[in-house]
């Protein structure tokens, strides 16, 4: 006889307890829906998304230029106790009233200018005021007169014919002391006018036939200033050397107002 058929009600009552079954029972995953996730605004950005760099930002260089420390002032060395120089060489001046050129042409063979000392005493020029030229005759045997006698040049014509050689030479007047030293610490030696052989006579004036005044001075003499010491000024007079104290010599070579010939 066939099995009785049930109704659909108790067919699908029992299909879902044989499913609840088989759940409980692990036999059946049960589905979980995943949980909704609200949709993110829109958020409209006025044209496109600015573009951020990736590699990070160097620091910036500062260019620190250093700022320029003012050169110092260089200041003269202090003029040294003593100073000497011992390579110059001198000679017998030529002619009686010559001591000038005598000097000068020694004084250009320090240099390295070879000058014979005829030429140059012959090229100065010739004049009644020693400011401008030789007065008298350089062979007169008559030192010690003034002008308008036989009597010798002052520093400018020696100077400017120096120059004619190629010489920095320089006539100058009322040098000091100081300047002296620093010639000499230098190694440039002087020609410097005196009276004799450092001794004193009274300056006078003189007016040239054109009316200038002019001060000169009995026996006056030109040596060559090679060093000094503490107390003491050394020259070169006629290629010999002497050593005097230096008021002697302050005081001889005031007469014509510190006249000198320096290398300029």
């Amino acid at each position: 006889m066939a099995p009785r058929q049930g109704s659909p009600t108790s067919r699908l009552i029992l299909s879902l307890i044989v499913i609840i079954i088989l759940v409980l029972a692990g036999c059946i995953p049960a589905e979980v829906a995943p949980p909704l996730t609200p949709p993110s605004p829109t958020v409209e950005l006025p044209g496109s998304s600015p573009t951020f760099p990736v590699t990070p930002t160097t620091k910036p260089t500062l260019l620190v230029q250093p700022t320029s420390q003012p050169t110092p002032t260089v200041t003269e060395s202090a003029i040294p106790s003593s100073a000497m120089i011992t390579t110059i060489s001198g000679h017998e001046q030529t002619y009686e009233l010559g001591c000038e050129a005598s000097a000068a042409v020694d004084w250009a063979g320090y240099f390295g200018v070879l000058i014979y000392e005829s030429s140059f005493q012959f090229e100065l020029p010739l004049s009644d005021n020693p400011e401008l030229g030789f007065v008298g005759n350089v062979t007169t045997d008559g030192w010690g007169q003034i002008p308008p006698d036989a009597y010798g040049v002052h520093a400018p014509p020696i100077a400017e014919l120096l120059r004619e050689y190629g010489l920095p030479a320089q006539a100058v007047r009322g040098m000091t002391l100081e300047d002296v030293k620093s010639e000499l610490a230098e190694g440039d030696p002087i020609i410097a006018w005196v009276i004799g052989n450092m001794v004193y006579s009274d300056p006078v004036k003189y007016i040239d036939k054109q009316g200038n005044a002019v001060t000169v001075a009995p026996y006056e003499h030109v040596v060559i200033l090679v060093g000094y010491d503490e107390t003491t000024i050394t020259y070169m007079n006629n290629g010999f050397f002497y050593s005097v104290p230096t008021d002697v010599f302050l005081t001889s070579w005031g007469v014509l107002g510190n006249m000198a010939v320096i290398h300029d």
